[in-house]
């Protein structure tokens, strides 16, 4: 049966599918070390008591009902003076739009700008970029980043390419790396499409920047995050911000972000998802409002949500240090923010103890699995090349004190290479 051409050719979730087939070994009892979905485990990762207890008590007093469309008003404001008093920007309620998550505002956003055959450019690896580039038949634009420049988009690989483009998709802390913008690159780069927008045309498109910080607060020792606004005012006519409590609150199945950027842009977005739906539930909208404001509840969860997240991050990537010491191909990049750990598994060409030859990246990614029992997600399903030997290891459900265990099966796993 013949369907859309959408349809016929889009491709599912590769990161879900994944981690689809490790829960059902899981489910089927074997032991397995699943570092695959960005995701919490509730009962290591639960969300804040007084952010539950907000929940609760909305739906107690029967906040059941339709929200407004682009967000209840009380929750756009607290949005707005959250945003104001951890990032120093302002933005009015008029400029925010509420929704289930990112992945609406990210869906409608493509769909205000982006035309059939537009450029929209992005770098891989890079969550989903590919799949919404798609959805609306754009021109894709890919940059390559490199591990030399912690798999960040540069400026010079940017500006050969950028050139009447209609987006740039940008990301920091980005997914699937867990790495960041230095405050110098994304300057050069806000200047970069600064210039190219002065030079366009009254009749033409502007160029521009999707900035997802959805893992912003999740920075550790000195890095920090920055973002096209507060380095460049003139960037926030250009700039729609995509943020939302699922990462830095571990509620992921709580389902209420917002966007932020040029009021006609957000005007567009809100006036799509009338359409589509995808709201975040009254009753979490209610509840967000009233968080946002607990600057001390805030402070102390992300205090302790922080170290338990590095805790895990560095341990993990110490462990991979010490079996690069001991002459394994194995790399990783020290963490930077978010929950992931950009990892190494240079295995390709070696055999293992049957002899089998691990001839494909694939293969490798196979081995991990069945001999050391590691699910990690291989760069090639953010956009990489399948040749990548890059991998995503997410710490969401990662309990501490099985990192020594893991990193002992891996070392045996890795030793039966030859």
């Amino acid at each position: 049966m013949k369907l859309s051409h959408l349809s016929e050719t889009l491709i599912g979730s590769e990161i879900v599918k994944l981690g689809g087939e490790i829960k059902e070994k899981i489910r089927q009892g074997e032991k397995i070390y699943n570092f695959t979905v960005g995701d919490f485990d509730p009962s290591i990762f639960p969300i804040p008591a007084q952010l539950q207890q907000e929940i609760i008590d909305a739906y107690r007093n029967h906040f059941t009902n339709y929200p407004a469309a682009e967000g209840n008003l009380d929750l756009r404001e607290a949005v707005a003076a959250f945003i104001k008093e951890r990032e120093q920007i302002h933005y009015s309620h008029a400029e925010i739009l509420i929704a289930a998550g990112g992945r609406p505002l990210i869906y409608s956003l493509f769909r205000a700008i982006v035309d059939k055959g537009d450029k929209v450019v992005y770098a891989v690896p890079s969550w989903n970029n590919n799949h919404y580039a798609h959805f609306v038949g754009a021109e894709h634009v890919l940059v390559e980043a490199t591990p030399e420049n912690n798999f960040m988009p540069t400026v010079e690989q940017l500006r050969p390419v950028i050139k009447g483009a209609t987006l740039l998709a940008l990301c920091s802390p980005q997914n699937p790396t867990g790495t960041t913008f230095s405050e110098k690159e994304l300057t050069a780069i806000c200047d970069m499409v600064l210039e190219e927008n002065a030079g366009r045309g009254e009749n033409e498109k502007k160029l521009y920047v999707m900035y997802d910080q959805m893992y912003w607060h999740l920075t550790y020792g000195d890095i920090r995050h920055h973002n096209p606004v507060s380095l460049r005012p003139a960037m926030q006519q250009y700039t729609i911000f995509i943020d939302a409590i699922s990462k830095v609150f571990a509620a992921t199945g709580v389902r209420v972000g917002w966007a932020m950027g040029p009021k006609t842009v957000i005007d567009k977005m809100k006036a799509i998802l009338s359409h589509i739906g995808g709201w975040a539930p009254m009753a979490e909208q209610k509840a967000v409002a009233k968080f946002l404001y607990n600057k001390e509840a805030i402070d102390q969860y992300l205090t302790d949500f922080k170290a338990a997240l590095e805790a895990r991050l560095r341990g993990i990537y110490n462990g991979l240090s010490d079996l690069k010491k001991e002459g394994f191909a194995v790399d990783a990049i020290a963490p930077q923010a978010a929950i992931y750990l950009t990892i190494k598994f240079d295995l390709k060409g070696k055999k293992t103890a049957d002899g089998t030859v691990l001839e494909k990246q694939s293969d490798v990614t196979a081995y991990l699995l069945s001999a050391a029992k590691l699910a990690v997600v291989p760069f090639y399903a953010f956009g990489a090349e399948k040749t990548s030997p890059w991998y995503r290891l997410s710490v969401g459900t990662c309990k501490v004190e099985e990192i020594p265990a893991m990193i002992s099966q891996l070392r045996n796993a890795l030793a039966q290479l030859s």
